[in-house]
Parts: structure tokens; sequence; C-alpha cells
């Protein structure tokens, strides 16, 4: 049955309206983040912080991104909370003896170990997004996690960023993966909006290059973990096949999301050229399509299964906050890049299920976690580390397409 409520519907002046709502709430939630040095606390179901947890980098980068994007939307506290998150990128998470940022800090400001190509993919996101709002030091960190990117993790030779190092970075892992890549497409993306510097959207699209060899030739599932030599190990972590980073399978959140950044590419490297950026938009909605073909009420309930197995069929069938944002992402930019009803009707069944289900009308932001079904869950993602994935929603579907989502706001911004 077709969605009608308008509230639901993309391009209304309702639907607008509620995501005005929603945005403001999670803007609103996230406030307590602040630890004293500026690393971010993990949130728990109401907003209030978990000390006892670690302070990820990555959260922290995220919290930055965020809250440089509501200070250019007016969002009152919004520089203060950019900069208490920046303050802690460039002092207690940075290691000045190796370079780096460490993965985190312990309740009792013990390192966590490892540098991971995932947390500094989203340094460089935050800082990108720190220079759009004007923050103090955010330029500095900007040139700093780009200089030790490219001399860390990217790999020229290879078109792809390795995973993992050692705190030193004396000792690299083994393994390869595409998380790392996805959010460092972003980056770069971010990055040459920001700089000019067009060599970060040219690695964006060498990294998508060999991201579409590797789901076309596997049913447009895309393969998630590779060795060393990247071939990809289709078989991976079978045994615990909800882990956090690491899940066993297809992911279809990340198909959808790759779809989007793919799109996104497209249409800032093929700016004129349509013909160019064809075949790119073609396989964004090969990647979108089998996701939520795979995914979508897979088993008699709305919401999208976090893996499935090569063949398509559910593993883990519990909902994750992050995948419904990107298919609420995903299904706005293929509609305005393709004008097909489908995209459309699907953000309007999208937008049914985060009103119904996956918004905490009562303590604010996402259940970030949910059971088959729809049932809160918290095994993999207990509390609400962040408003990451769910602000980006509120917004994309509102903004060009071909930019990245800050420069986008601040290009628009009154």
């Amino acid at each position: 049955m077709a969605v009608t409520e308008k509230k639901y519907q993309l391009g209304t002046a309702e639907n607008q309206e509620f995501l005005q709502d929603v945005r403001d709430g999670l803007l609103s939630f996230g406030h307590q983040f602040p630890s004293p040095g500026g690393s971010s606390y993990y949130l728990g179901d109401d907003g209030t912080p978990w000390k006892d947890r670690n302070r990820e980098t990555w959260i922290t980068s995220r919290m930055t991104h965020v809250y440089s994007i509501g200070s250019m939307l007016g969002h009152e506290g919004s520089e203060a909370l950019a900069d208490a998150a920046l303050k802690g990128l460039r002092g207690e998470l940075h290691d000045d003896q190796n370079g780096g940022w460490y993965a985190g800090l312990t309740k009792d400001n013990e390192i966590v170990p490892t540098k991971q190509c995932y947390a500094h993919a989203f340094v460089i996101l935050a800082a990108s997004s720190g220079v759009l709002a004007g923050r103090e030091g955010a330029a500095e960190l900007l040139k700093d996690a780009l200089a030790l990117y490219d001399l860390r993790f990217w790999n020229e030779e290879e078109g792809l960023s390795c995973d993992t190092w050692n705190t030193e970075f004396t000792e690299l892992d083994s393994y390869r993966g595409l998380n790392a890549n996805m959010h460092s497409v972003e980056a770069f993306l971010a990055a040459a909006d920001v700089t000019g510097d067009e060599k970060y959207r040219v690695r964006a699209g060498r990294i998508i290059d060999r991201v579409l060899i590797w789901a076309k030739d596997n049913n447009w599932r895309i393969p998630e973990h590779f060795s060393s030599d990247w071939v990809p190990d289709l078989e991976c972590n079978k045994d615990r096949p909800d882990d956090q980073f690491k899940p066993y399978g297809a992911t279809p959140g990340h198909g959808i999301e790759w779809a989007r950044l793919i799109t996104q590419w497209a249409l800032s490297t093929y700016k004129e050229d349509k013909a160019g950026a064809a075949p790119y938009i073609e396989a964004a909605e090969n990647l979108y399509n089998r996701a939520v073909a795979d995914a979508w009420n897979a088993d008699g309930a709305p919401g999208i299964c976090y893996t499935t197995d090569w063949n398509g069929k559910p593993v883990v069938h519990d909902r994750m906050h992050w995948t419904l944002a990107e298919a609420i992402n995903t299904s706005s930019v293929l509609f305005h890049v393709t004008d097909n009803e489908k995209y459309a009707a699907d953000y309007a069944e999208f937008m049914k299920y985060l009103d119904e289900k996956v918004l905490d009308h009562v303590n604010g932001s996402w259940f970030h976690q949910l059971d088959r079904e729809n049932n809160l869950l918290e095994t993999v993602w207990p509390g609400k580390s962040d408003i990451y994935h769910a602000l980006q929603a509120t917004l994309i579907p509102y903004y060009a397409p071909g930019l990245s989502i800050a420069v986008a706001v601040k290009k628009q911004a009154r």
C-alpha cells in the first residue's frame, strides 16, 4: 500500500517540517557529549554520557562534524560544542609522539591501542566541516590529518587504503576492509570540496572503481573483508556474524551507503558530462536495489536486516539505525538524479518506519538497534553513541547531491 501521508513524502512542506523537528531534537540530544578534555563521551539512551565507556576518536570526529553543521544551521550552542570536540582532536586524542590519533581513551585516560584508518577518515571529515564553520584550529587540523593519512594509510599503487596499524606505526595489520575505505571516500570528497585539491576526488574515484568490480562480480553484494593483497574473505567472522565493525556476509546498509557516495562522486566529477556519470549512477542503482530487495521487510516486518549471506538470505535480522538513515539519504538522492518514482515511494516508506518504530519520541534521538520484530535490542549498539548518521538523514534529502553535506549546508546557510 502506498504511503499517502504528506508528512512522509519527499518534497512536501510537511516532510521538511518533520525533518526540521527531528534535526532540532537530535542536535539538542547530543549536547552532553564533551568530556573535560573535549573527547566525546558515548551517549546513553536519554543523552546522558556513559562515562565508563571509552571516548573514541571516531565518535569525537562525528560530533565535530555535526556541530559544525549545527553552527551553520543556527542551532544554539553548536559553536562551543564543535570547539570542544576540536579541542579533543587537537589535544588528548592526538599522539604527539608517533603522530596520528589514538583509537580512543579509556575512562581512566589510558590509550586505546592501534591507529585506525576508519577513525582517521573521520578526523578529515571533522576538520573539513570545522573549516567551513570557521572554527579555530580546524584548518591546522585538516592539514595535519591529510598529511598523516597520506603517509600512513593511502596506498597510491593499489588505489586503496590499508586498515589498522599498531599505536607506534611500526606494524601494519594484514586485514584490509571496505568500511574504512567507504568512509575514506566520504572524507576525500569533503576534503576536495573544502580545499579545492582534486587529487582527493580522484582518489575517491579509484576506490570506487575497485569496489564496483568486486560488487558486480558478486551480484551487487559488496565483499567487506579482504587479505593484505585484496583477496575477498567471504567467510570472515562467520562464527561472529553480528560483529560491530566486521560482520559476516554482506551488509546491505553499506551497499546503500556506497550507492549514495558513488552518486555524489559521479555528479561532482562529471558535472557537465551526463554520459560520463551514467554508468556510475546505474551502478549505484544496482547496489541500492539489490540491498533493499535483500533486506527491507525480508522477514515479515518493516526494517532493513543488518546482514545477509551471499545469496541475499538474512543472517542477522536486527535493524541498525544507521542503515535506515542511509536508506533515507540514498532513496532521496536517486530520486533527484533519476526522477524514478520508485525511489520517492521507498523514501516515504522509510520515513513512515522512522516515525513509527525508530524515532524515540520519549527520550530523543533514534533507537540504535531493534530486533526483527522492532523491539529495542542493545547487544551490538547499546545506548545512542552519536547523532551523525541520523542528523545527515535530516539534511541530505533536501541538499545538492553532488556536494558534501557540510559544503551544501554552507552554500545554503543564510
